[in-house]
C-alpha cells in the first residue's frame, strides 16, 4: 500500500511530509536573490500509526491530497474511514525512532519541518520519451567530415572485438527511454516556511513537473540532526 522511509522523529514525530510542486519564483534574502521552488506541503492526515511491539516497527503513515472515492478500492476506502477521512491520492511512511506522538486521523501540516535547515526532496523527473546517447549520457558527436555520411549522432561500435554472440554488454550506454524515474536531490536549503498556508520555499529545482507529487524530509546533512536513522531505505 505504502513504501516507507527512515526518518529522524522529534518527540516521536516523523520529521517529513508529503506535498505538491506548485512552481518556481524568486525571493530576496539578504539583499539576494535566490531562486526558490514553491511546494504545497500539506496538509497530510495520519492514517495509521505502526509500533514496534505490533508492527516491528515505528511509523506514521501520512496521506495527502483528495480524490473520488470511485477511484479507491473497497479495501482503501476502509482504510480511510478509520481515520475518519476522505480518500486520498499519494500515501507515503514515515518511520520514526520512537514510538508516535501523533494519533490517527491527526492533521500535519508544514510546520513538522520547523528548525530545519536542509531538506531531501524525492520526486518522479520529467519524463522526455525516447533519446539518444547524446541526450541522454552527454556522448560526443562523430566528426562532420566527407564520408561520415548522416551518421553524426549515431551510437557508433558497441565496443566487442570478440564473443559478439553474447549480445550487448551490460550497463552499456545506449539510446532509450529517458526520465521519469524516482529522483532524490539532498541537502537544499529551506528558505521559508509559511504555516498558515502550509507552503515551503526550497532553494534551487526540485524532480519533476509542476504539480507532481514530493516526499519532503529532513535531510541527512542537515546539522539539527541529534543522531543517524537506524537504517536508510530511500
Amino acid at each position: 500500500m505504502a513504501t516507507t522511509a527512515d526518518t529522524e522523529t522529534k518527540e516521536g514525530l516523523a520529521t517529513g511530509i508529503l506535498g505538491k510542486k506548485l512552481g518556481m519564483t524568486q525571493v530576496f534574502v539578504d539583499d539576494k536573490r535566490v531562486p526558490v521552488t514553491v511546494i504545497q506541503a500539506g496538509p497530510c492526515v495520519v492514517l495509521q500509526i505502526r509500533t514496534a511491539e505490533r508492527d516491528g516497527y515505528n511509523a506514521v503513515q501520512l496521506g495527502f491530497d483528495e480524490k473520488k472515492p470511485k477511484n479507491s478500492t473497497r479495501p482503501l476506502l476502509g482504510h480511510f474511514a478509520k481515520a475518519g477521512t476522505t480518500p486520498k491520492r499519494l500515501i507515503r511512511e514515515f518511520r520514526t525512532g520512537a514510538a508516535p506522538g501523533a494519533a490517527q486521523g491527526d492533521q500535519v501540516g508544514a510546520s513538522v519541518l520547523d528548525g530545519c535547515g536542509l531538506v531531501d526532496v524525492q520526486g518522479i523527473s520529467k519524463g522526455k520519451g525516447w533519446a539518444g546517447t547524446i541526450k541522454r549520457w552527454n556522448f560526443h558527436r562523430q566528426r562532420m567530415t566527407h564520408g561520415n555520411s548522416r551518421a553524426h549522432r549515431c551510437l557508433g561500435s558497441l565496443g566487442r572485438h570478440y564473443s559478439i554472440h553474447k549480445g550487448v554488454p551490460k550497463n552499456k550506454k545506449m539510446a532509450g527511454r529517458l526520465g521519469g524515474e524516482t529522483v532524490t536531490i539532498r541537502g537544499l536549503k529551506l528558505v521559508e516556511i509559511d504555516r498558515e498556508r502550509n507552503i515551503l520555499l526550497i532553494k534551487g529545482p526540485v524532480p519533476g513537473a509542476n504539480g507532481g507529487y514530493l516526499v519532503i524530509r529532513r535531510s541527512l546533512k542537515d546539522p539539527s540532526r541529534t543522531s543517524p536513522p537506524a537504517g536508510l531505505l530511500y
